[in-house]
């Protein structure tokens, strides 16, 4: 997949998911400028403003920043306010907060690539139970779809990928730990290929979407689950 050259935002590059995307765009001589909570509050227009200043021109965006922040699955009444915004901003207020910051540049070059990296449980539930961030992934893919309609005339493509489980950090880990081995095999037994997920094979999914090949796909959202969404 040809992305030699071009300059990439990747978030939420401390681990996982968007560790691989980094070190594949990189492998195939992307550019590439990561940033995780640490060094750039994604959901913070100031911060993410200045960032994508420093680094000028952006061809290629990957919405990864997100997760469930440290939360578990509870009973709807029992949800906070704020445990609620704190999921949506940091999966969906932040795919929009860096989309718009990089908007204007990729229209005025007339090229971009964005990747928003939503969930399986945006387009089914939540295997956490937790409602904000099943809410919020949905929200991207439906925040993926309009801006593909609105950027796609100035030469910019947006699409999703849709991962299913995959074993990428702490939670993630923990979470597929807690099932026991009884739980783990049925998970198993419900993805066709009998395999949880790792991160790279996210990564191989959107090198395709930022790559020169995939200048006519637009709007799109890609299973990555090892067949789980079939069933």
């Amino acid at each position: 997949m040809t992305v030699e050259g071009r300059v990439a935002i990747v978030t939420g590059t401390a681990q996982g998911i968007g560790s691989a995307i980094a070190a594949a765009l990189g492998d195939a001589g992307a550019v590439v400028h990561g940033c995780d909570k640490d060094t750039v509050d994604v959901t913070d227009p100031a911060q993410v403003g200045e960032f994508v200043a420093r680094i000028g021109r952006v061809e290629i965006l990957v919405n990864n920043a997100g997760g469930v922040v440290g939360q578990v699955g509870r009973p709807l009444e029992e949800v906070s306010d704020e445990d609620w915004r704190t999921v949506v901003d940091a999966n969906l207020t932040s795919t929009f907060v860096c989309t718009r910051a990089v908007a204007p540049g990729m229209k005025k070059r007339r090229y971009g690539r964005i990747v928003n990296i939503s969930s399986g449980a945006g387009r089914s539930v939540s295997l956490t139970g937790i409602q904000a961030y099943a809410s919020a992934k949905a929200g991207q893919i439906g925040f993926t779809r309009q801006t593909a309609h609105e950027l796609g005339p100035y030469g910019i493509t947006v699409n999703s990928i849709a991962p299913g489980f995959v074993l990428s950090n702490p939670s993630s880990i923990a979470q597929y730990e807690s099932y026991g081995e009884e739980g783990q095999q049925r998970l198993l037994e419900s993805i066709a290929t009998r395999r949880v997920g790792v991160p790279a094979d996210i990564a191989n999914g959107v090198l395709f979407f930022a790559s020169e090949e995939a200048s006519w796909v637009t709007g799109q959202v890609l299973s990555i689950d090892g067949g789980y969404s079939i069933f």
